[in-house]
């Protein structure tokens, strides 16, 4: 009862937030829109991958997986951008999210936005990350005219830090940290930076 109960009220918050207007973004291939209620099963199924969750401190559960969509609701109520969801239109309706997010870390390159992603397994090497980072990036410069977007990952995760050198994100060996909610013995504890700057985004364009 309480799991049946705990998804209702998650769809029921997506429902009422997804009416209120955002941003939506667009590329050759993709759409990166706001979350719906159909969305959560293929969520909490990604996000119960192991291969996927390899860099995250633990996989989540189903309770778990919903209160990390209403955070992402909340976070496009508040700030108006957000983890978009990706949909390949035609294809398949949901693929992951891509998008924004302030970084709630006490960390040196703190205050901070975040540009970050999470597909499900079976969309991976296609290029969609990439392509996908490319218009949130764009967002961000263009549209909310921020200094400068950072990524951030685990020291082992070189899938993710292919796609942040692909978009442009440089790292120096003085930004690496250890990331201060993970313990000193957790191997996912040693972290890599990514920068990029709006002015070195838009001489790239």
């Amino acid at each position: 009862m309480r799991r049946a109960s705990a998804a209702t009220g998650a769809t029921r918050r997506l429902s009422l937030a997804h009416v209120i207007p955002g941003p939506e973004l667009r590329t050759s291939r993709l759409v990166l829109r706001r979350w719906r209620p159909s969305d959560l099963e293929p969520f909490a199924a990604m996000n119960a991958d192991p291969v996927v969750m390899e860099h995250f401190p633990s996989l989540l559960t189903r309770d778990q997986s919903e209160t990390m969509a209403d955070r992402i609701e909340a976070g496009f109520v508040r700030d108006g951008f957000g983890l978009w969801a990706v949909e390949l239109p035609g294809a398949a309706p949901f693929l992951g999210f891509v998008g924004l997010a302030p970084v709630d870390l006490e960390a040196r390159f703190t205050p901070a936005v975040e540009v970050g992603w999470r597909l499900a397994r079976c969309w991976w090497g296609r290029g969609y990350a990439t392509e996908a980072g490319r218009a949130v990036l764009s967002f961000g410069f263009n549209d909310l005219a921020l200094d400068e977007i950072v990524s951030f990952t685990a020291r082992s995760n070189d899938r993710s830090q292919r796609v942040m050198a692909r978009l442009g994100m440089t790292t120096e060996p003085a930004d690496d940290f250890e990331h201060p909610r993970l313990s000193a013995d957790d191997p996912l504890r040693p972290h890599v930076l990514y920068r990029v700057s709006r002015s070195a985004w838009l001489a790239r364009r």
